[in-house]
């Protein structure tokens, strides 16, 4: 399954990521430190007498930069709103930049480590934090960033993996099996809980995507799009039972004082899980041509990884067959 045409970020070198920070004016001092990421580049880089600035190289193809310039004005929003969001910096009135064919933005280092969300005061103010996040959120909508649904991001990634004979042969039938039994719970509870309100989000707030120090500090809106507002809320919550629904009243009772938060939206909270779960087979499959990828993720073309996923899937399944969690104000 792997191209063996040359990717586009194989030609990303450390010289042309200081080329790219001096193009925009910066003096750099010859040091880079690769950061984790995998969708696109990020590359930590040192300045002469300064603070080094984080450089994030985007996946050629994947946005257009309308949707790349919506994400950066929907950062420097919150942050103007008063909340810790790591935005671009700006030069010459410009944040999205080019260099070598490749688009880029350089960002301030923020300082900090994952936190531990099953914290209660920790929680609290992840809670307080995002529930400002989606008061901003609502003020306006997005008119370039994807929308969450269960058929962008179940039903397509289903079928591509399908059609590209992702899926061992011996698990195939498993698979579509368990996915069609899987969609159509979570196509049901998006139809059982009637309208909701769609609103600007983080999209992919998980706690490695929160940076702590005495506070919550969000990173890399690089998946902001449209969709209820749980799709923030829900990584975050963790443990059996007893424990989550403690988690939520933590969480939600801090957010909603800043923003009303809509219960229904908790009988979402597995059926996302799926759609998660599903994407993020499609979503390595798709990459699998970046060279990063089989060096990060060897254990994905095993068949013991597919029957894991099969396993997980069974369990799911189970999962969207119990009450929903409940939240009492």
């Amino acid at each position: 399954m792997t191209d063996t045409a040359l990717h586009p970020f194989e030609s990303l070198t450390p010289d042309c990521v200081l080329d790219a920070a001096e193009a925009a004016g910066l003096v750099t001092d010859g040091r880079l430190l690769a950061l984790n990421s995998y969708e696109n580049r990020v590359w930590q880089i040192g300045l002469e007498d300064t603070t080094p600035v984080v450089g994030k190289f985007y996946r050629p193809g994947r946005w257009s930069d309308d949707a790349i310039l919506e994400e950066h004005a929907f950062s420097a929003e919150l942050a103007d709103a008063g909340l810790s969001v790591v935005a671009p910096l700006s030069f010459d009135g410009r944040t999205l930049l080019e260099h070598a064919g490749f688009r880029y933005a350089l960002f301030p280092r923020q300082g900090g480590h994952a936190p531990e969300p099953e914290h209660e005061d920790t929680l609290k103010a992840i809670g307080r934090a995002l529930g400002r996040m989606h008061t901003v959120g609502r003020a306006r909508a997005f008119d370039h960033r994807e929308t969450l649904s269960p058929a962008a991001l179940g039903r397509e990634p289903r079928d591509w993996l399908l059609e590209n004979r992702w899926i061992p042969m011996h698990l195939e039938s498993a698979f579509r099996s368990l996915t069609d039994d899987a969609l159509a719970h979570v196509e049901a509870a998006w139809a059982r809980i009637g309208e909701i309100r769609s609103i600007r989000l983080h999209g992919d707030c998980h706690p490695g995507n929160i940076l702590w120090r005495d506070q919550p500090h969000f990173v890399d809106l690089d998946d902001c799009r449209t969709g209820p507002a749980v799709q923030d809320l829900w990584m975050l919550i963790s443990g059996d039972r007893e424990a989550r629904e403690r988690q939520w009243s933590w969480l939600l009772d801090e957010y909603s004082t800043f923003c009303d938060f809509d219960p229904r939206e908790l009988a979402l909270v597995e059926p996302l899980r799926v759609l998660r779960m599903i994407h993020y087979q499609a979503w390595l499959a798709r990459r699998w041509d970046d060279p990063a990828f089989p060096m990060a993720f060897p254990w994905f073309e095993d068949d013991r990884h597919w029957e894991t996923v099969i396993d997980q899937l069974r369990e799911q399944l189970s999962e969207l067959q119990e009450p929903a969690v409940t939240w009492h104000r």
